[in-house]
């Protein structure tokens, strides 16, 4: 059955991709209401969003004042999606401003609300907007993390909107609670203390409160390991499945501790956060979180191997072109297997192994065969042929159990792979009931 849907348009550029996401919404149904700012209507005119909607679109409190829109829109609706969100849209809205109607309607919605943001990077890298964010997530307000990518102009980097089909599907992964019961700062089994919920909850979001209470751990990110005071070897990996990882588990109840080494994403601010950067340095940090943990999750992408020495001064190129240094790299320790040794009775650890196929078997005989090794209850494959996992927004994993079991997880957005991964690894933590 189709739902209530209040569509707000922020005045930026990617207003254009709100028509896409308002087509996605129609034809899947449901009824939706379009309230623009005035500065997006310099972007796509109220014609547009009439003729597309259905409904008579206004930016202002005093049209129609005998219905009372600022506050009839917000009560009736079951979701209010807003994209873009502008930063000035993110200021006026953590600071509970009412000087349209799209902001007023954001006042009144009892139902969850989910802002898009869209931005230049330093704009969203901005103490303020940082913050503004914040103030939202903690008050149940799910924000979706721009994507990384082309801006306007010649301008790359994180503060891109997502493409409207993962907008789409974020959404309607909200629309399910919509008519249970108002969206809420705190899950209805959360103790006092526990965090709020945030995020975009996922196809397992129906599940939300089942982690209530319990203790995340999860590593996201690579490590960097020094050569000189310049240079390090590090990866590829981005940190953004960890940080879904993260997201998703706030958003199911857990108090997450996120341990986190280099990352290309904003960790959530609800986490608690421990700064790493080396391999030995995320052995100690996990060593020392995990103690407490009901599930501890490496999704870190901890290089294999560390100089043998790290020179006190840069390495200088000498006049011969031919003479290079030569680095000797010795083997750093396997957290996982260490944290597998070391943990306690109950507690769930679950692998990350990012993997290619090559002459000796494919990268799903070799992910098998680690798991065996590695002695973990769960462990996500990811497919890293040719780059194709490493920095993208979405992808693709196979989750493989101990008993034997094997669970592809179809192709889709890391937020919902992360409510994928959370849903294998419920049934094992639920086991001491």
């Amino acid at each position: 059955m189709g739902r209530r849907i209040v569509l707000g348009v922020g005045g930026g550029i990617a207003a254009y991709k709100a028509c896409l996401l308002l087509r996605l919404f129609k034809e899947a149904g449901h009824d939706v209401r379009v309230v623009p700012t005035q500065a997006a209507l310099n972007f796509v005119g109220a014609p547009t969003w009439a003729a597309l909607s259905g409904h008579p679109v206004s930016t202002s409190v005093w049209d129609d004042v005998d219905e009372v829109p600022h506050v009839r829109i917000g009560q009736q609706a079951d979701l209010v999606v807003v994209v873009p969100a502008t930063a000035d849209l993110l200021a006026r809205a953590a600071h509970g401003l009412a000087d349209d109607l799209l902001t007023n309607v954001l006042l009144t919605a009892r139902c969850p609300v989910m802002l898009a943001p869209a931005m230049h990077t330093e704009m969203w890298t901005h103490p303020a907007t940082v913050a503004n964010v914040a103030t939202l997530r903690e008050r149940g307000v799910h924000v979706v993390d721009p994507a990384s990518g082309r801006l306007t102009g010649a301008d790359t980097g994180p503060g891109r909107l997502p493409e409207p089909e993962q907008l789409f599907t974020a959404a309607v992964a909200l629309l399910p609670a919509a008519s249970a019961q108002p969206v809420a700062v705190r899950h209805p089994e959360a103790r006092p203390g526990d965090r709020p919920a945030h995020g975009v909850p996922g196809a397992g979001s129906s599940s939300s409160s089942v982690l209530a209470g319990r203790r995340v751990v999860i590593s996201a990110g690579g490590t960097r390991e020094p050569l000189d005071p310049v240079r390090f070897l590090g990866n590829r990996s981005s940190g953004r499945q960890g940080v879904a990882l993260a997201r998703a588990a706030l958003d199911r109840g857990a108090k997450v501790t996120l341990v986190s080494g280099s990352i290309e994403v904003a960790p959530p601010p609800e986490a608690d956060l421990v700064r790493v950067e080396t391999a030995l340095q995320m052995r100690d940090a996990m060593t020392e979180a995990v103690r407490d943990a009901d599930v501890v999750v490496m999704a870190a992408a901890v290089a294999d191997f560390r100089p043998s020495e790290v020179a006190r001064h840069k390495i200088k190129k000498t006049v011969d072109d031919e003479d290079a240094p030569v680095v000797t790299l010795v083997r750093n320790p396997d957290i996982l297997a260490g944290l597998v040794a070391a943990r306690r009775p109950g507690q769930v650890v679950v692998g990350f192994a990012a993997e290619t196929g090559d002459d000796t078997g494919t990268a799903l005989e070799h992910a098998t065969a680690k798991l065996a090794r590695k002695g973990c209850d769960l462990l996500v494959l990811n497919d890293v042929s040719a780059g194709k996992v490493f920095g993208k927004d979405d992808t693709e994993v196979v989750v493989l159990a101990a008993d034997g079991t094997v669970t592809p997880v179809p192709p889709g957005s890391k937020e919902r792979v992360a409510e994928a991964i959370w849903d294998a690894v419920l049934p094992l933590v639920n086991q001491d009931g």
